[in-house]
C-alpha cells in the first residue's frame, strides 16, 4: 500500500483479492482474474490501480499512476487556495476600564471589522471582580452598543473562568442578483 494514500497498486491488488472488475484505457469493464489485469496493464507500460475497494468484485483501472497522483495533489493545492483564512483579532477589557479606553479599544474593532476579521471581545475580572460579573457584562455590551452598526454577534456574552467572552464579525453584505 502506498503510505501517502493507501492506494493499493499492481501486486498489493493480486494479494489482496482473485477477481476484479478491470476498467481499461478504453473505458469498458470487464470482470477477470487480477492476474490477467496485472498482466494487461504491464503490457501497456501503465500501472493496475484499486479504485473502488468496497465493490464486488473490486473495481481496478489501468492508468498511469504517477500522473495519476500528481493530479490529486494539484487540486488539493488548488483547494487550498481558494480557501478563506479567517483572522480573529482579541480585544481585551477589565470592568474598571474608563470611557476614552473604551473608545480607543472600539475604534481598534472598527478597523479590523472593516478590513474582514473576526473579533473577540473579552472582560477579564480579577479577584472580587468575579463576585460581581455584572461589571463585566456591562462594559462589553456598551463596546456592542458602539460597534452594533457594522458588527454581528456570533453568540451571546457569556462568562468563561476569568473572562466574559463574546466573538463579533463583519456584518455580511447582501450580493446582487
Amino acid at each position: 500500500m502506498s503510505k501517502a494514500d493507501k492506494t493499493l497498486i499492481n501486486e498489493e491488488i493480486v494479494n489482496l483479492t482473485d477477481r476484479v472488475r478491470l476498467v481499461d484505457t478504453d473505458g469498458e469493464p470487464k470482470i477477470v482474474d487480477s492476474n490477467k489485469a496485472l498482466e494487461i496493464a504491464y503490457n501497456k507500460g501503465l500501472d493496475l490501480v484499486l479504485v473502488a475497494p468496497n465493490a464486488n468484485p473490486p473495481v481496478a483501472k489501468v492508468m498511469d499512476y504517477g500522473k495519476y497522483k500528481y493530479e490529486q495533489e494539484k487540486k488539493k493545492k488548488e483547494a487550498k487556495k481558494k480557501q478563506v483564512k479567517i483572522e480573529v483579532k482579541e480585544i481585551k477589557f477589565t470592568s474598571k476600564i474608563q470611557e476614552n479606553d473604551i473608545n480607543y479599544k472600539v475604534k481598534h474593532i472598527k478597523d479590523f471589522l472593516e478590513k474582514g476579521k473576526h473579533v473577540k471581545l473579552r472582560v477579564f475580572l480579577r479577584g472580587r471582580e468575579l463576585a460581581t460579573p455584572e461589571k463585566g457584562f456591562e462594559v462589553i455590551n456598551k463596546v456592542w452598543d458602539m460597534i452594533s452598526d457594522i458588527a454581528e454577534k456570533q453568540n451571546e456574552p457569556k462568562l468563561e473562568g476569568n473572562y466574559i467572552n463574546l466573538l463579533v464579525t463583519p456584518i455580511k453584505k447582501k450580493t446582487k442578483k
